[in-house]
């Protein structure tokens, strides 16, 4: 048991977390457990998720390269890119559907006086444009873009090359070993840095114990419990049950398969750092053909973001009416494609969310003090967002592989 790499993650992120609890409840006052060791549990944990991104522009680039190279032709990589496009918006059009009539029902914040809250700073953004977040594909500096780790550009470039590449046939069938060799050291090195995970979902998770202050979000349970409930039906029900629909997985098999997934997704909160497990899963679990995970994950872990969908959908209804503004039918229409627009642009990275919230908390004339619940209780609810995303990402390629498989 000790041997299954899931276990041990699991048992580093719940003894993290126990052991932090104990460290803020008992032993807050002794400088050496709530100073040092909080601030060098934080320094681990830091550094094993910059190991992780570290590898995910370069793993993201080569299998791209690599995963279009293996395609049969060139109309095959049309087909796969705009099915999985396709997918991947309507799984965050259903997220914020469903979102949208549970607050219907729900009306969550009601009743509830949230005015004198402390106030925290929001700065000033623009709602991006849909024709902006096109332009922005596009790079005009491809070093700039690698250091950035600017997820669309970097897909970009590698679908370009890559289809460049195969159209030239055995010409650069050198270059087309290059990558795959470049594609096993990459895989090779997430094996490494993986097996360093219970180590680093550890020291993450006793840093959270050891600074949540829970007494913020027991004032608001209401509508955690809401976003939690509802992230956690997408991740075990929801999700599963496409999957066993419209593949021959079963959702009890796609369930124990994305476990370490899961458990990896909720300590690092962030869809980007989990690219390698992500693809891992798919490729050796689910046995998803290698070119549709190449491409898919990292596209669904910039722009397949369904519980972010969620989130900003509860969290905007939420606050809007614990402040005494809610929202009117009027609203409606051009609310909701700002929460698509904000979902689909809001990255893989922790706390994109609360950023997302955070524009249109300021784009609605929402009082600031409204953002201090978002960002009170944005920790624990991006952790289980990311694993609904990631899940997410999962499912829908497992989906759009059976497809694939169905045409072949």
């Amino acid at each position: 048991m000790m041997k299954s790499l899931s276990t041990r993650i699991f048992i580093g992120l719940f003894a993290g977390l126990i052991l932090g609890t104990l460290v803020q409840y008992f032993l807050n006052d002794i400088g050496f457990f709530s100073g040092n060791l909080v601030e060098l549990a934080g320094g681990v944990g830091t550094m094993f998720v910059n190991m992780i991104m570290m590898l995910v522009v370069p793993l993201v680039f080569v299998s791209i390269v690599c995963g279009v190279c293996e395609l049969q032709d060139l109309k095959s990589f049309g087909r796969l890119g705009g099915k999985t496009f396709g997918f991947y918006i309507v799984n965050t059009v259903v997220a914020i559907s469903t979102a949208l009539l549970v607050v219907l029902l729900l009306d969550p914040g009601k009743g509830v006086d949230m005015s004198s809250t402390d106030g925290v700073a929001i700065t000033a953004t623009e709602l991006p444009s849909l024709m902006a977040l096109l332009i922005d594909i596009v790079p005009r500096n491809p070093v700039a873009a690698f250091m950035s780790g600017n997820m669309l550009q970097v897909i970009f470039m590698a679908l370009m090359l890559g289809g460049v590449m195969k159209s030239l046939g055995e010409h650069v069938a050198g270059a087309v070993q290059g990558f795959q060799t470049a594609n096993k050291i990459m895989m090779k090195l997430i094996s490494v840095v993986m097996s360093l995970a219970p180590y680093g979902v550890f020291a993450l998770m006793f840093k959270l114990g050891a600074t949540l202050d829970a007494a913020v979000f027991m004032s608001v349970l209401e509508y955690l419990v809401l976003i939690l409930a509802l992230l956690l039906l997408w991740i075990f029900v929801v999700y599963p049950l496409a999957v066993g629909m419209f593949t021959p997985i079963s959702a009890k098999t796609f369930r124990a398969k994305t476990q370490e997934q899961v458990l990896f997704s909720l300590s690092t909160a962030s869809s980007n750092a989990t690219i390698p497990v992500t693809m891992r899963t798919l490729t050796e679990k689910l046995g998803v053909n290698c070119s549709v995970a190449g491409f898919g994950v990292p596209l669904g872990a910039t722009m397949n973001m369904g519980g972010v969908a969620i989130y900003i959908t509860i969290a905007i209804f939420f606050v809007a009416n614990a402040f005494g503004m809610p929202i009117t039918s009027e609203q409606l229409p051009s609310l909701l494609f700002s929460i698509f627009l904000l979902s689909v642009g809001a990255g893989g990275v922790p706390g994109g969310g609360m950023v997302m919230i955070g524009v249109l908390i300021h784009q609605m004339g929402l009082p600031i003090e409204a953002f201090a619940i978002v960002a009170a209780l944005d920790r624990i609810i991006d952790m289980v967002l990311t694993s609904c995303n990631v899940v997410g990402d999962t499912a829908v390629l497992t989906i759009v592989d059976q497809t694939e498989k169905a045409i072949k």
